[in-house]
């Protein structure tokens, strides 16, 4: 069983910046992709990024591209997702996620954090 922890939310305004950190405990299988989902108020769960366990390659929702970067430590088994200039619609409670191939889609991913919220105010 693996378990993943969130960290880093918080309440800004837009334009600030946040960084999320999520480490990765229990049994890992090497070489395991890590991504971020997001589910803001009302709305359905939605991709955010991802990154191979290598961390040569990394996707990004079309949303967040050129804002969020996605990074990880392996030697921490932590993921990263560097947040630059927030707008209120990236307002949501944010997941980690773990699995063994880098997707986009969360049914993919066998593991999930408990979830951090993420509170941009205009």
């Amino acid at each position: 069983q693996v378990q993943l922890v969130e960290s880093g939310g918080g309440l800004v305004e837009a334009g600030a910046s946040l960084r999320l950190s999520c480490t990765a405990s229990g049994r890992i299988d090497v070489g395991y992709a890590m991504a971020w989902f997001r589910q803001p108020p009302g709305k359905e769960r939605e991709f955010v990024a991802v990154i191979t366990y290598g961390g040569l390659s990394a996707s990004y929702a079309d949303a967040v591209k050129g804002r969020f970067t996605i990074s990880r430590d392996n030697a921490k088994n932590t993921v990263y997702l560097q947040m630059n200039s927030l707008k209120p619609e990236d307002t949501a409670a944010y997941y980690c996620v773990a699995g063994a191939a880098p997707l986009q889609t969360q049914h993919d991913y066998p593991y999930w954090g408990h979830g951090t919220q993420v509170t941009v105010s205009s």
